[in-house]
């Protein structure tokens, strides 16, 4: 089994910055995609961004030039590094990753618990 373990969520102000990070756990032989995806209240989760194993990038236009995705592939650990958070950013933030686990070399998608970030003053 894999487990997404997400931290860093918080309450922040606007035009402040925050960080996130997933952490990735358990019978991992490598992880494909990952990504983060939020969902605020009353509406439907939205990816916010993906990156691939190699490194490539795909962002939601709401936070394109405001956020950064990273991943730290020897740690199993991807990022999400947000700056000039604005009240619309406030959600429930979910990490996701395709997993290609040891030994089978099945290959599943994974979804973490969630961290809140709250964007008030």
């Amino acid at each position: 089994q894999v487990q997404l373990v997400e931290s860093g969520g918080g309450l922040v102000q606007p035009g402040g910055s925050l960080r996130l990070s997933c952490a990735a756990s358990g019978s991992i032989f490598s992880i494909n995609q990952m990504g983060w995806y939020r969902q605020a209240p009353g509406k439907e989760r939205e990816l916010v961004a993906t990156i691939s194993s190699g490194g490539s990038t795909n962002y939601a236009d709401s936070v394109k030039g405001r956020f950064t995705i990273s991943r730290d592939n020897a740690k199993n650990t991807l990022y999400l590094q947000m700056n000039a958070l604005n009240p619309e950013d406030t959600a429930a933030y979910y990490c996701n990753a395709v997993v290609i686990l040891a030994p089978s070399f099945g290959t599943y998608a994974y979804w973490g618990q969630g961290t809140q970030v709250t964007v008030s003053s």
